[in-house]
């Protein structure tokens, strides 16, 4: 584990109620970020019928208050967390990888470099669903499209094989995830520079993360502590077999899963009350 910096004492060895504690003398400076699938819901076979796990919703209402900001930081488009997040007020929601974002309900905002991508983006899906055998999955997302196997495990070689010659072809990136490969036009915008924006001038930083794009935003907050010996930085991973130790070793702290999730905030709120 990581040592968590407190002013001028030695570091500590992280714990848990040790960050709780910690996060407590500050936490009207400390932003709170969340990945969504695989973090705050359930992966599915079906990406577009997946919910918040129970008590998700709940726990994040009840921390807000406590904190500086509370962010989702996800590769899903914004208006799908606006849709899935219940109203919940005053939480920044970043899609896309950082390409969308929106404050405190407000407008939907681009990154005005990819919007000239949106034809070709389109054009690929179209391509991927007619080209692609049956059981390949393929999610339009207006700036990416995100080619899933999930269902069909045994079609995953041949799915990332074509996903990364069109990218190599169309000039486009690529990002791994959990069973889907995601193409993305070539704007410099991912989770660590976003987290590195938003902590600038904040005097701490939790992330939960499930998934190998998260180990970026978990180096954006270990750089921010490493330049301020007063910010307090905790990573936390919501484990899966899907990614390995991969994720688990980048983080602080390791969860069960997204049900664990809340159930771990939810004994962390008296700390902030």
């Amino acid at each position: 584990m990581s040592p968590l910096n407190l002013g001028n004492q030695q570091p500590t060895p992280l714990d848990a109620e040790h960050a709780w504690r910690a996060t407590a003398a500050r936490s009207a400076d400390v932003v709170f970020f969340f990945d969504f699938d695989g973090t705050l819901a359930p992966v599915g076979d079906d990406p577009t019928a997946v919910r918040p796990a129970p008590k998700v919703l709940a726990v994040l209402e009840a921390l807000a208050p406590h904190v500086r900001r509370i962010a989702i930081v996800s590769a899903r488009p914004v208006e799908f967390l606006r849709d899935h997040l219940g109203g919940l007020a005053g939480i920044d929601l970043y899609g896309l990888y950082g390409l969308e974002h929106s404050h405190s309900g407000g407008e939907t905002v681009t990154e005005p470099a990819a919007l000239p991508w949106v034809p070709t983006m389109s054009e690929l899906a179209e391509q991927a669903r007619a080209e692609l055998p049956p059981g390949a999955l393929v999610e339009f997302k207006r700036l990416s499209v995100a080619l899933h196997w999930r269902t069909a495990p045994q079609l995953g070689d041949l799915i990332q094989e074509w996903g990364r010659a069109r990218a190599e072809r169309l000039g486009l990136r690529c990002q791994a995830g959990r069973m889907v490969l995601e193409l993305k036009p070539p704007v410099d915008r991912d989770k660590g520079m976003v987290i590195g924006e938003v902590v600038r001038d904040a005097g701490g930083a939790w992330y939960f993360g499930d998934d190998v794009s998260d180990i970026k935003a978990f180096a954006a907050v270990r750089a921010r502590g490493a330049a301020d010996p007063d910010f307090v930085g905790v990573c936390v991973a919501v484990a899966n077999p899907e990614t390995g130790r991969e994720v688990a070793d980048a983080a602080d702290l390791t969860l069960d899963s997204p049900a664990a999730l809340a159930d771990f905030l939810t004994a962390a709120l008296p700390h902030l009350a």
